[in-house]
């Protein structure tokens, strides 16, 4: 009997043909993903950068899961999905807000909870990494959102109003260059317009919450105050608060007040009400912001009869160029947002081909009843 026939047949590996191919995929994206996490994290400092990288160590137990099934055999590891390359290559280059976003969508669709094969706990891993990527995204989202804010609501106005201006006039039937220079007017007098609104707007906004916020010279009067009368809970009742609670709070803060006096610490007893600054932004560059992308949308529309085009020509290549500017800013939005980038896009899309249609059927009107 030779040695073969004597040796114990070997075990068949564990898992279906499909499943072991399925588990290979797993195994591929997770370690992509976590190199987007450490890309990401090589960008940050501080407590984003050990969060991201505690999220590349989670992806990495989840790694080793996979490949406890495959017996470690690393053999025929598919590349990962496009999404999550697309992820990788985006977070080399940029590491932006946006490949945060596009992450909190991909832990999202994560396959874990119906897998027979997943645990539990990867499965409640994934849905709190989604949670853990949004806080992430929405730290970004406040940094920018102010100027954000401004810069596509006004590339959009600018699209879709000069669109709208620039079809409603040519569909009358006037020259190209009449046009050309309404065009250009639109483009000049929506600017300044949403430049000047976005300027007062911002401004006013910060004034009403600087408005709000507490007189710091108030704490001052804390330790001379009437316990019996304590007209703090005074204070508690007008921001809401129910009366019995406002008296328990003021009594509270009382007694921290005179701990603090006989420490000689300060104290921030009052209170502040907190506003996010990130958020708002400043009226100087929500201004500008607003200047510039209306400025740039509103010019996309007057192209085609800047470089001499005219009539129905002019007319269609004006649509398609605003269509595809119109996509743009609508995906994103909804990257940004971490809704679906097309749904976000065709929305954008739809309501800006309405608004230019009324004028164009408009301008058509009027112009059969000048002829």
């Amino acid at each position: 009997m030779t040695d073969d026939a004597a040796r114990p047949p070997r075990p068949a590996p564990p898992g279906t043909a499909a499943e072991r191919d399925r588990w290979r995929r797993y195994l591929a994206d997770e370690r992509a993903e976590a190199a987007v996490y450490r890309e990401l994290a090589a960008r940050r400092d501080g407590e984003e950068r050990e969060i991201l990288l505690a999220l590349a160590a989670a992806e990495g137990r989840h790694e080793a899961h996979w490949l406890r099934l495959l017996d470690g055999d690393e053999t025929g590891i598919p590349r990962a999905d496009i999404r999550t390359r697309m992820l990788g290559g985006l977070a080399r280059r940029f590491g932006s807000i946006f490949v945060l976003a596009l992450a909190q969508r991909a832990e999202a669709r994560s396959p874990y909870s119906t897998d027979p094969h997943a645990t539990a706990a990867m499965a409640a891993d994934e849905r709190i990494h989604g949670e853990v990527v949004r806080g992430l995204a929405a730290r970004g989202r406040r940094r920018l959102a102010g100027t954000f804010r401004a810069a596509v609501f006004g590339a959009n106005d600018g699209l879709v109003s000069n669109l709208a201006l620039v079809l409603g006039i040519g569909a009358t039937g006037v020259p190209a260059p009449v046009v050309l220079f309404t065009g250009i007017a639109g483009l000049l007098a929506g600017a300044l317009s949403m430049g000047a609104g976005e300027y007062v707007s911002v401004r006013s906004q910060r004034e009403l919450l600087e408005a709000s916020a507490p007189d710091p010279g108030a704490r001052d009067a804390l330790g001379d105050l009437d316990l019996d009368a304590n007209e703090l809970a005074l204070v508690y009742r007008a921001r809401g608060m129910a009366p019995d609670e406002a008296v328990d709070q003021a009594a509270l803060v009382l007694a921290r007040v005179q701990a603090a006096e006989r420490q000689s610490a300060p104290t921030d007893a009052i209170g502040t009400l907190e506003h996010d600054d990130e958020a708002i932004g400043t009226g100087m560059s929500a201004a500008i912001s607003s200047f510039l992308f209306f400025a740039s949308g509103a010019l996309i529309p007057v192209l085609p009869w800047l470089f001499g085009m005219s009539g129905l020509a002019a007319t269609v290549t004006a649509t398609v160029l605003v269509s595809i500017a119109l996509l743009l800013t609508g995906a994103t939005v909804g990257l940004l947002s971490g809704a679906s980038p097309l749904k976000r896009a065709l929305r954008q899309l739809g309501i800006g081909l309405g608004a230019a249609a009324v004028t164009y059927a408009l301008g058509l009107a009027f112009g059969t009843t000048i002829g």
